[in-house]
C-alpha cells in the first residue's frame, strides 16, 4: 500500500516579491503535486510559481514545473516525479497576494 501525505508549507501568507517555502524532505515519495491557492491579489497582479529540488536542502535547482502569468484567484498546481530528497516551492508576485501552499506526496 502506498503512503500519502499532505503538508501545508505556507498558510494565509501575504507578501509581494518572492516567497520561498521551507525545505521539505520527501525522499520516500515517488511523486509530488505542489498546490498554490491564491486567496486574494491586488489588481493587475501576475503570479508565477515553480518547484525546486535539492540534494541536501541547502542548494536549489529549478525544475521544469514553472507556472506563469496567473492573473486570477484560485487553486493552481504543478506535478513532479523523480526529484531526489528535498523539495521547496517558490512563488513570485510583484504585487501583494495572499496564498496557502501545499505539497501532496505519494510513494
Amino acid at each position: 500500500m502506498k503512503e500519502f501525505y499532505t503538508v501545508v508549507l505556507d498558510r494565509l501568507t501575504t507578501f509581494n516579491g518572492i516567497l520561498e517555502s521551507e525545505p521539505y524532505e520527501a525522499g520516500w515519495a515517488e511523486e509530488a503535486i505542489a498546490f498554490v491557492r491564491i486567496h486574494s491579489m491586488e489588481k493587475d497582479a501576475k503570479v508565477s510559481f515553480r518547484i525546486q529540488i535539492s540534494p541536501d536542502g541547502i542548494i536549489w535547482a529549478d525544475t521544469e514545473s514553472r507556472k506563469e502569468s496567473i492573473e486570477e484567484e484560485g487553486v493552481y498546481y504543478s506535478k513532479i516525479r523523480e526529484f531526489g530528497g528535498w523539495l521547496r516551492l517558490v512563488v513570485e508576485s510583484e504585487k501583494e497576494i495572499k496564498v496557502t501552499t501545499y505539497f501532496a506526496l505519494k510513494g
